[in-house]
C-alpha cells in the first residue's frame, strides 16, 4: 500500500481498523503517549554502525512518504514510533510506514 496525503481534517484510523491493521504488526504496540497514540516498536542489531544504517533507512522511507517519524537511536538499539502530526493520532498511513520499516528490518521476508 501507499500513503495517501494527509490533512488536519483527516479521518484517524477507527478501533476495527486498528485492531485488525496491528494483526499485520504483531510486533508493534500503540504507545499512548500525551494525548496522542502512536505506533511504537524498538528494533535491536548488535552494534551502533547498524543501527545508523537502519535509522538512515527509516528516515529514507519517510522522506519518500513525507510523513516523518520519531526515531531513537542508541548503540544496538532503535526505537521508531509512527503517527499523523496533522490529526494528533494514527491513520492508515502509520500502519503502512510501520510495514515498510519491518520491511526494511527483515528484506528478506
Amino acid at each position: 500500500m501507499k500513503c495517501e496525503a494527509c490533512r488536519a481534517d483527516s479521518l484517524r484510523a477507527t478501533h476495527e481498523q486498528t485492531t485488525e491493521y496491528m494483526k499485520q504488526l504483531p510486533a508493534w504496540t500503540i504507545d499512548a503517549g500525551p494525548g496522542v497514540d502512536r505506533l511504537q516498536r524498538i528494533f535491536t542489531f548488535e552494534n551502533f554502525v547498524d543501527a545508523l544504517a537502519f535509522t538512515n533507512g527509516v528516515g529514507a522511507i519517510a522522506e519518500a512518504n513525507d510523513h516523518h517519524p520519531l526515531i531513537i537511536t542508541e548503540w544496538g538499539r532503535v526505537t521508531v514510533q509512527w503517527w499523523t502530526h496533522a490529526i494528533k493520532g494514527l491513520h492508515i498511513n502509520d500502519f503502512i510506514l510501520a510495514a515498510k520499516t519491518d520491511e526494511l528490518a527483515n528484506p528478506a521476508q
